[in-house]
Parts: C-alpha cells; sequence; structure tokens
C-alpha cells in the first residue's frame, strides 16, 4: 500500500493545495476528498484519465468536493469509458446530479462512462476490490465521516475534518492516522490540535501520525518553531508536504 499526500492544506490557503490523499495498492486507487485545489494535484501525480478507481468525499465542505466536477470532466475529456465509483453521504448521494450540472450544464449527458454512487454510513464496512473502507462521525461544525482503509495488511485512517469521537476504537492500533490539527495547542471551529493529536495518537497505539490541514498562518509563522516539541517517543509524527508518499 502507497499513500500520496496530494494536499496537505486548509480551505483557504493560498501556497498548499486542500487535504487530499491517494491510497494505492495492486488492484486500486482511491482518492480521499477532492477539494477546490485537490484535482490539480491529481493531474500532477498523472494525467492518465483511468487512474482513480473509486473516491471517497468525507463531508460536504467545498475544500473537501468542490473538485470532484473539474476532476470528472477531464476524465471525460480524457476519454475514459470505465466506470468510477464516488463513496459519499446521503446528502451528497441525493444532490449529486444537480450539483454537477450547476457546475457543468448537461455535461454529464456526454460522459462515456458510468458514475456509481454509493452511499458511506457510519458503522457500515464497504469493500471495494481489495479494500475494506469503515466509517465513524468525528466532532466538526458538518457531518463528517472519518475513514479507515484497509488492504488485510495495513490499516490508516484520514479524518477529513474533525476530532475523533473520544472513547472510540476505531483508531487502534493504525499504521497511519492523518488527522487535520489546525493550531499548535488550541482546538477551534471543529479542528483538532497538534497536542490533543498526539495525545490520541499515544492512546490508540497508532504507529505514525501525519498532521495536516494546518492554519495558513501559523503554518507561515510558527510551524518552523514547533517542530521539536512535537517530536515523540511512542509515535512517529510527520508533517507531510505536497506529494510526499509513504510506501507500507
Amino acid at each position: 500500500m502507497k499513500v500520496v499526500f496530494l494536499g496537505v492544506g486548509e480551505a483557504f490557503d493560498e501556497n498548499i493545495p486542500n487535504n487530499s490523499q491517494l491510497i494505492i495498492t495492486d488492484k486500486t486507487k482511491l482518492l480521499l476528498d477532492c477539494g477546490l485545489t485537490a484535482a490539480p494535484q491529481v493531474w500532477k501525480f498523472s494525467p492518465d484519465p483511468n487512474l482513480i478507481d473509486v473516491i471517497n468525499i468525507s463531508h460536504q465542505h467545498a475544500d473537501h468536493y468542490f473538485g470532484l466536477p473539474g476532476l470528472l470532466l477531464r476524465m471525460w475529456e480524457g476519454g475514459r469509458e470505465r466506470d468510477v465509483t464516488i463513496i459519499c453521504q446521503k446528502e451528497l448521494k441525493d444532490s449529486f446530479w444537480a450539483f454537477m450540472d450547476v457546475a457543468y450544464k448537461d455535461f454529464t449527458k456526454k460522459f462515456k462512462y458510468k458514475i456509481n454512487l454509493i452511499e458511506s454510513v457510519e458503522g457500515k464496512d464497504i469493500i471495494f476490490q481489495d479494500l475494506r473502507l469503515s466509517f465513524e462521525k468525528t466532532v466538526h461544525s458538518g457531518e463528517n465521516l472519518s475513514v479507515k482503509v484497509s488492504d488485510g495488511k495495513h490499516n490508516i485512517a484520514y479524518s477529513g475534518d474533525g476530532s475523533p469521537l473520544s472513547g472510540t476504537g476505531f483508531y487502534k492500533g493504525l499504521d497511519l492516522l492523518t488527522l487535520e490539527t489546525y493550531l499548535y495547542d488550541e482546538e477551534k471551529i471543529g479542528h483538532s490540535s497538534m497536542v490533543s493529536a498526539t495525545k490520541f495518537a499515544e492512546e490508540n497505539d497508532v504507529k505514525c501520525l501525519a498532521l495536516t490541514h494546518i492554519n495558513r498562518y501559523f503554518r507561515k509563522n510558527d510551524l518552523a518553531g514547533i517542530k521539536d516539541k512535537l517530536k515523540n517517543d511512542k509515535v512517529k509524527i510527520i508533517i507531510p508536504e505536497p506529494m510526499d508518499e509513504i510506501n507500507f
């Protein structure tokens, strides 16, 4: 399994693309979230219109799904004929075709490939090819579902937005946990902090913790000065840059 950090930025960062990951196995390429600035990162990684098999959207905030129309149209423009699957919550599933028409009126009628929509539900697993996807709510300003992905050998989780629920066992023993951490020691507007994320990872025996979605001003002015504070004997902590990769 390979994890590509396509983007690691918060909603309004003009320099760092929106939070998004590409999970690659022998059989599957899974895109986690596709915000306003995430789609170009996919194309930088590969211009192949058939690259992605399945897309999971954590929640309906623009920096997590507004890149979908452009991504899907470029697939069509590139000649894609193979189906693509989108996994999302019911609200987006129900409004998806209207959403696409707002972005590109009537273009989905021209597509030569089919878009399969599957509803994500907390506590209900989805099997897609060689991957098992599980879902759990986080504490956020909108209804967000963290996703855990397993290939039978390794387990990773991507929070989308929001802090994990207290007392959960959903993240226990993960090989990689990506948590959005807006600030260092302050939990703000439904986001984790670096301090709370580190404590949570320790308590859940997480092997590697990736801190993303960092406030743009904090990243610019303060991040370099606190990196030594993040060193931890129990958990490997990383602050990935766009296009960084981890191989398992």
